[in-house]
């Protein structure tokens, strides 16, 4: 009878453990990588919340499916935690096409989104809106219930926006595609925008080979512009930066620092960067398309190191498969 017991009682054990294998995950087999994150995403924007990355992107898909977005948090860069539908068009009620390119950031404890609908042409509406959270996370709302910039300024359609801190606390955006930047001044509510000293709204500082996705970053007093250039679905889309000593430029081309590689992806571009809170480290946050892809929305997310000469230039980037074992 104990014989008996001890085959049943072994076998309910086997069972669990075998149970237990199939269900609880395997956080050995969770490495660091590059793509990030599983699925099709693109034009990722970073932001460090503490000691947590932040990664929002698009979701990479046909134009009109574009209706939503998600985010992914990780504090190792091996674990990451998926937040879906953090805002979608049900929510942005003006938005009746895409909702692409956010760009995020936090301000007096509330978070920002600010983000591009609908691709619109002139006398459409659409262009750039912003919505608020007060968790990174989301879910965001809708700050105005319409585009906070509807316009076309300077050839520039209002898409692929970046906010940007000045060290006098002066909040700036840049933003434009069809081969034109402009930038604003935002108001401290980020619900309209404020003139420049000479009475103007908008200032172009469109640099050489522009195409969209600007970016600015502050370093050691120095204004490092970036943007990217080519074709967003050819292998000819890269980045390439300027550096000036004002944050109205002037922007002059300095070189290309990401481009495609043949053997790791092709078409890298759109990027962010963030800089670490535990080393002051930074990395490159950007989307490519994987070796072989055919179709223009195989995008995914990608992060590698950006690093800096002696002079303050920045290196080329080199794209790994491994990313960084750390941020």
């Amino acid at each position: 009878m104990k014989k008996t017991l001890f085959f049943i009682f072994g076998l309910i054990i086997a069972s669990f453990a075998l149970y237990a294998e199939i269900v609880i995950p395997d956080t050995e087999s969770l490495s660091n990588g590059n793509p990030c994150f599983p699925g099709a995403y693109a034009d990722p924007e970073g932001i460090m919340c503490g000691d947590t990355l932040f990664i929002y992107p698009t979701r990479s898909l046909p134009f009109k499916e574009q209706t939503a977005m998600d985010c992914f948090s990780t504090t190792d860069l091996k674990h990451w935690t998926k937040h879906e539908n953090i805002i979608d068009t049900t929510e942005v009620k003006w938005a009746w096409g895409a909702m692409w390119a956010p760009a995020v950031l936090e301000k007096d404890g509330m978070y920002y989104l600010f983000f591009g609908a609908n691709d619109i042409h002139e006398g459409e509406i659409g262009g750039i809106g912003v919505a608020v959270s007060n968790r990174p996370e989301g879910p965001f709302r809708d700050l105005l219930g319409h585009p906070l910039i509807n316009e076309i300024v300077n050839g520039a359609q209002p898409i692929d926006q970046f906010v940007f801190k000045d060290k006098d606390g002066s909040y700036y955006m840049y933003y434009g595609g069809w081969g034109h930047c402009n930038m604003v001044r935002l108001a401290d509510d980020f619900k309209s925008l404020v003139s420049f000293p000479d009475g103007t709204l908008y200032k172009e500082v469109t640099p050489g080979d522009y195409t969209e996705g600007p970016f600015m970053l502050l370093k050691d007093g120095k204004y490092y512009f970036m943007w990217s250039e080519g074709d967003w679905t050819k292998d000819n889309y890269r980045v390439a930066y300027a550096i000036a000593d004002s944050p109205f430029g002037p922007f002059e081309r300095i070189g290309t620092i990401l481009e495609s590689d043949p053997e790791i992806g092709t078409g890298a571009g759109h990027h962010s960067v963030i800089q670490s809170s535990k080393t002051g480290r930074y990395y490159i946050v950007y989307h490519k398309h994987p070796v072989g892809a055919k179709d223009g929305n195989d995008r995914v997310v990608c992060i590698d190191e950006l690093r800096f000469d002696t002079n303050g230039k920045i290196l080329p980037v080199k794209m790994t498969v491994t990313g960084p074992s750390s941020f």
